[in-house]
């Protein structure tokens, strides 16, 4: 018989060892090895069973075991030390309380995924799990972070493998009473509920659960509500579900829905509202909407602001970022959608042409029938940034049509290259050789640079060690794969075997669209069998990666891929592991000795995964993209040659494959195995392959990589730079405008008002230039004399700039410098002449330009407004 319902009843465990409660449901135990170990010491049979889940061991301990543990003073005694550390953790001031009273008060967070443990499957991929360790680092750092997300009811999906390999998805679903979640509650004790006016009368409502990642709060809105109609109970139902109207409403509730969930949590709690809002990618961008709203209501804000007043205010306090450089990557929505779904109650007030402006492509190439959300997310935040150099270049280029006359050098969207949370992701085995050598700073310290004192010997015998338990992992989970093929037993005893402690391991990982390029290893499949094969240099091949539910054409990349793995021939030599989680990699990084990435370039963002291979002493042998391009220095892997933008899609990609034949076959194998010195007396266990011997150049590399890369990849390097480059000047310009009632923000709205339409009337009549002899020489002045027609605007309201450098052979200038036309006389009638002397720094092709921009001190960048007069 099946039950009719299901629930979980958390166990009462005994006052002796009470806090293990407390500390299974703070998620520091995720990262925190000693809290780990001492839940894998209570039993370490339940341990396993739970599948490592402290919070679901303790509901499987029985009453007798908790009495047992309750009554042995040394578990009290190692629980109470637990529950002291996670204390002082909790409440001992860290780097951020050193940065005194310009740093916010509270930051919030907003992203549609957070992956910050397996237990708590609410990610799909690199954006996820980018999130949890941007929670993590803050956490760290002492970071006031307020984390915001959503609750889905079955989170991603589960992977598996069809007989013919074809991955087939499940959805169960998750119990939230069974994750390290609590329920916000009012005083009274009922459940919070936030209210979303929907079209046709409907009202969403959502409860609010907090899960605690160290010192942060994460609240994830749920609408699986029994108020709710069936079809706002399942708005929340799967991340990345569904479409069009479906898709809309989430990311309604968690932009909207999520502002409100802020506001009813610091009622509740006595905490501090947030002063900065991120917005993590376009799907969190209606929580600009919402701040807007209450802006603009009388309810709320004594003296309401206008639209634009408000979202001036808005704007200042706002980050954006953006995590694509695909721009089918962007969720875009029926602009007539869009419009009907704010035509209700939705935003009272606030007025839809303006929120359909936001969102509208009105550029060059642009669909004027669709709403873009990156779009949006962009003209509602003061501050914007890509997640590598290179991706920070690409972004600039990629929505340049914001600012029409710029250069794209000068389009207003920086970047911050992203990081791992090493805690996480460096394996308990290095974590605890490090700790020992040099002490427990030397993790995710600045300096890892006393790598080089330990000897070549423990460095090779430790990564046989890793690789070791990457085989182990790996083959129980291949037999796993095969028996839900259809595999018996009797044919699998092959499994036993499969992969080699001793051989080149090489990793390949993450999600799988096209542009990945997860088969571009198959390009010449005898050729890389002869590679898995060689006699003398064989390497070996872990692979893992899901594709959306609706990518046929990923499904086909990943299909493809394990037939050739079925091959008997070369089986034990590649494999694909199905349901690629955070538990998967947590064996996987450290195991690999070569971290591979073949991204179509300029397609990855950034590319964590082989940052978290790196801080284990993998090396990277990666497509110059992402991360990548700005860290790779020779010695820390390999760079694989991209082919010249004129091949089409075929060619490119057999030049790209016959590159990463060449390197694996000459370069990465023969140094793996090739390169040896004399074992040191009694080293523990070097490859077979080297007949006693150690590769040196290869030991090396590991050792350069751990100590340049460790702390340049580090998650709290990171959040650092965004504290310091963005937070904290949003967090300023966001109390200016609070202040006096919101005086500076109306004045800037008052000003913009004026300068937009007036901008028409400027431009620059002409330029004249003097002071140069015939053969200019370094070091001669040129006197720049710039007359320009300002119409109804006055000098104040502007700034005139020549812009000088290296002149092309089309004119264009590159290297540039700016000087600031700072002298101004006044030839009446609106018009004025903007003089300097600039003086000549450089040889070669010279050559300058004026440019007039917008000028005010509420703005974070003189391109911002999108407004430029040049000649």
């Amino acid at each position: 018989m099946k039950a009719i319902r299901r629930f979980t009843v958390r166990t009462v465990v005994p006052a002796q060892i009470s806090a293990l409660t407390r500390l299974a449901t703070n998620l520091r135990w995720s990262w925190h090895v000693p809290t780990r170990a001492l839940f894998e010491s209570l039993s370490p049979e339940l341990w396993e069973k739970s599948r490592r889940d402290p919070l679901a061991m303790l509901s499987a301990l029985s009453r007798e075991q908790l009495q047992t543990l309750a009554a042995d003073p040394d578990v009290v005694a190692r629980v109470t030390a637990a529950a002291s550390s996670l204390e002082k953790y909790l409440s001992q001031p860290r780097w951020y309380q050193s940065l005194g009273a310009d740093a916010p008060e509270c930051i919030a967070y907003f992203s549609p995924e957070f992956g910050i443990t397996e237990v708590l499957p609410q990610y799909s991929g690199g954006l996820g799990i980018l999130a949890g360790d941007h929670l993590k680092s803050a956490s760290d750092l002492g970071v006031p972070l307020i984390g915001v997300g959503l609750l889905y009811q079955a989170g991603y999906f589960k992977q598996s493998l069809s007989k013919d390999a074809w991955q087939q998805e499940s959805y169960p679903l998750l119990d939230p009473d069974a994750l390290p979640l609590t329920l916000l509650r009012e005083e009274d004790g009922t459940p919070v509920q936030i209210h979303l006016p929907l079209p046709d009368n409907r009202l969403l409502r959502a409860h609010v659960w907090r899960a605690d990642v160290g010192r942060v709060p994460l609240l994830l809105l749920d609408s699986n509500v029994a108020e709710n109609d069936d079809a706002a109970r399942g708005v929340t139902d799967r991340l990345y579900g569904g479409g069009g109207d479906h898709r809309l409403t989430q990311e309604l509730l968690l932009g909207m829905g999520g502002v409100k969930a802020l506001r009813v949590h610091a009622r509740l709690t006595g905490t501090a509202a947030p002063e900065v809002f991120h917005t993590n990618e376009g799907h969190a961008g209606f929580l600009g909407i919402e701040r807007i709203r209450e802006l603009m209501d009388p309810a709320i804000t004594p003296s309401p602001l206008s639209w634009s007043e408000a979202l001036a205010a808005g704007r200042a306090s706002t980050v954006f970022t953006t995590h694509t450089p695909v721009p089918a990557g962007i969720d875009r929505f029926p602009r007539s959608m869009i419009e009907h779904f704010f035509a209700g109650s939705l935003a009272p007030g606030v007025p839809v042409p303006e929120i359909l402006a936001l969102g509208a492509e009105n550029y060059d190439g642009g669909d004027s029938e669709v709403f873009n959300m990156a779009v949006m997310g962009l003209r509602l935040a003061q501050r914007a940034n890509g997640v590598a150099k290179l991706h920070g270049v690409v972004s600039r280029g990629m929505f340049s049509g914001l600012w029409p006359g710029f250069d794209v050098a000068d389009v207003p969207i920086t970047s911050v290259t992203n990081g791992v949370h090493v805690p996480t992701w460096i394996d308990p085995q290095l974590a605890a050789l490090a700790r020992d050598r040099f002490g427990a700073e030397v993790v995710d310290g600045p300096d890892w640079s006393k790598v080089y004192e330990v000897s070549d010997a423990d460095v090779w015998a430790m990564r046989r060690r890793l690789r070791f338990a990457l085989v182990e992992d790996a083959r129980a989970r291949l037999r796993s794969s095969w028996k839900k093929r259809g595999a018996a037993d009797a044919q699998l005893a092959w499994t036993d075997s499969a992969l080699d402690p001793d051989v080149l391991t090489i990793g390949f990982a993450r999600r799988v669209p096209t542009y990945k390029r997860l088969t571009l290893m198959l390009r010449d499949p005898a050729r890389l069998k002869a590679l898995l094969l060689h006699p003398e240099h064989p390497i070996q091949i872990i692979i893992a990666g899901k594709s959306h539910p609706a990518d046929d054409a990923g499904k086909k990349m990943i299909q493809d891929l394990v037939q050739f793995t079925d091959d008997p021939e070369v089986r034990h030599r590649i494999i694909f592991l199905p349901n690629y989680d955070i538990a998967m990699a947590r064996t996987l990084f450290p195991g690999c000795d070569v971290w591979l990435n073949n991204p179509l370039r300029p397609l990855e963002a950034c590319g964590t995964s082989g940052m978290k291979a790196a801080i284990n002493g993998s090396l990277n042998l990666s497509v110059m993209d992402g991360w990548w391009d700005e860290m790779y220095d020779g010695e820390n892997g390999w760079a694989i040659p991209t082919a010249n933008t004129g091949a089409d899609e075929t060619e490119r990609d057999d030049i790209e494959a016959a590159a990463l034949y060449e390197l694996l076959e000459t370069q990465v194998a023969p140094r793996f195995y090739g390169e040896v010195v004399a074992a040191a007396a009694g080293a523990a266990g070097p490859s077979q392959a080297h007949d006693g011997g150690l590769p040196a150049h290869w030991i090396s590399m590991i050792k350069h990589t751990i100590a340049h890369l460790g702390p340049a990849v580090s998650a709290n390097r990171m959040v650092a730079e965004y504290v310091q480059r963005l937070y904290q000047p949003a967090a300023v310009a966001g109390r200016l405008a609070r202040a006096e009632n919101y005086a500076s923000v109306r004045e800037l709205a008052a000003w913009i008002d004026r300068v937009r339409p007036a901008w028409q009337e400027v431009h620059v009549e002409h330029v004249e230039s003097y002071g140069l002899t015939d053969e200019p020489q370094i070091g001669e002045t040129l006197q720049v004399r710039a007359h320009i027609m300002l119409g109804s605007l006055n000098p104040a309201d502007v700034q005139v700039n020549v812009v000088y450098g290296t002149a092309g052979e089309s004119d264009d200038l590159s290297s540039t410098q700016t000087l600031a036309l700072d002298s101004v006389q006044d030839n009446g009638g609106g018009r004025y002449q903007y003089a300097a002397d600039l003086l000549i720094d450089r040889s070669g092709d010279f050559g300058y330009g004026v440019q007039v921009l917008p000028r005010h001190a509420s703005l974070a960048n003189p391109a911002e407004l999108g407004l430029i007069t040049t000649a």
